[in-house]
């Protein structure tokens, strides 16, 4: 099968199957999800979700969260993974956006990725979830089903998976995408067990083909 067909057939599936799809992170403004997605770092959203709405009472703003004490916002993230990291690139983001974006989270992603704590993958989150660009954020789900379903031909890296994907989905579907991938890999084609046989893509999938034709060798 040809990579475009591959690409059509998976797309037109998630049109029909999951016509509605979004970060499973709770925010209401830019600022909300900024937070909540570097808290989600190597973190679950779930966990996440837990520490934000005590977070948010505290530092309803990026202002309020300018003027925070380092250890202040330690004790609200301690419980997600690496902490004292989180909490220094916390408050300089909310201090940079103060001092350098009149407190207003930007749309580009290069003025993204000049805020602490605000990596490649982040800036593609804030742009594509709040301000619809076309931009494809790759976090282990979307390596890992991208590759898996061949839609990713030996990218060894989260740009190269990105590239690749964003040369074969139309622009306006990029946003969508981002989603797909994501709660298909967290639900669906899990990284120790993939649930194939329950999988509505296993048809078009590299992976399900090769394990189809090669079927694992018994004792």
């Amino acid at each position: 099968m040809r990579k475009e067909e591959r690409f059509e057939k998976i797309i037109n599936y998630f049109k029909e199957y999951r016509p509605f799809a979004e970060t499973e992170l709770h925010y209401i403004t830019p600022y909300e999800l900024m937070v909540a997605v570097i808290l989600s770092a190597q973190c679950t959203d779930k966990r996440v979700n837990l520490i934000t709405p005590e977070f948010f009472v505290q530092y309803p703003d990026v202002e309020r969260l300018a003027m925070a004490e380092i250890f202040d916002i330690f004790e609200l993230v301690k419980s997600c993974s690496y902490p004292n990291n989180k909490a220094k690139h916390l408050l300089g983001m909310a201090k940079m956006l103060v001092n350098d974006f009149n407190g207003t989270v930007p749309s580009d992603i290069n003025e993204l990725l000049k805020l602490p704590g605000v990596g490649r993958k982040t800036a593609n989150v804030i742009a594509s979830v709040v301000f619809n660009k076309p931009t494809m954020a790759v976090d282990t789900h979307v390596f890992r089903v991208s590759a898996r379903l061949g839609l990713t031909t030996g990218a060894k890296t989260p740009l190269e998976t990105e590239k690749q994907l964003v040369k074969y989905i139309p622009g306006e579907l990029i946003p969508l995408a981002h989603h797909w991938f994501i709660l298909h890999g967290r639900y669906i084609c899990c990284a120790r067990k993939p649930k194939c046989e329950g999988c509505g893509l296993k048809r078009w999938c590299k992976d399900y083909q090769k394990k189809a034709t090669f079927p694992p060798k018994t004792k």
